[in-house]
């Protein structure tokens, strides 16, 4: 079982580190590679990790809400963004799922302050979040996660 963990949180931060580059590069997000995530999020709950439907079902939701933001804000936050929350929280359960979405918003709202600051940057200038999520999963790995 140890063997199976070390795979999936492997497989999750190449995963995240492929569409980090993807979003930073393109802005956009390969449908393919999402639904491979979430088809995979799904194998890796239902055979391997076995928590329970409700906690991994809820860290779903949670991808669906940001899903409906997206739609409610014109895409402020993307769509493929919402899909990778989904597929996080299939993967990781709602309750380390929350964990690395209130790092990555600390990290994204702190760069987008430091943008504004000393970038010059625009408010209505977007960024890709993707990375954020990514950094915030390798820093729950790191803290023991």
């Amino acid at each position: 079982m140890c063997w199976i963990s070390l795979i999936g949180k492997v497989a999750c931060v190449c995963y995240l580190l492929a569409l980090s580059v993807m979003d930073v590069k393109t802005r956009r997000l390969s449908v393919w590679l999402l639904g491979l995530g979430v088809m995979l999020a799904l194998v890796y709950q239902v055979v391997w990790r076995g928590q329970t439907i409700a906690i991994w079902a809820s860290g779903a939701v949670v991808g669906f809400l940001f899903l409906v933001i997206g739609r409610v804000t014109e895409e402020a936050l993307g769509y493929g963004d919402g899909v990778v929350i989904g597929t996080l929280g299939i993967y990781l359960g709602i309750w380390d799922l929350l964990g690395v979405l209130v790092t990555a918003f600390f990290m994204a709202a702190t760069y987008a302050v430091v943008a504004l600051v000393i970038c010059g940057f625009r408010r209505k200038r977007s960024f890709p979040f993707v990375p954020f999520l990514g950094m915030s999963y390798v820093i729950m790995l790191a803290a023991g996660g």
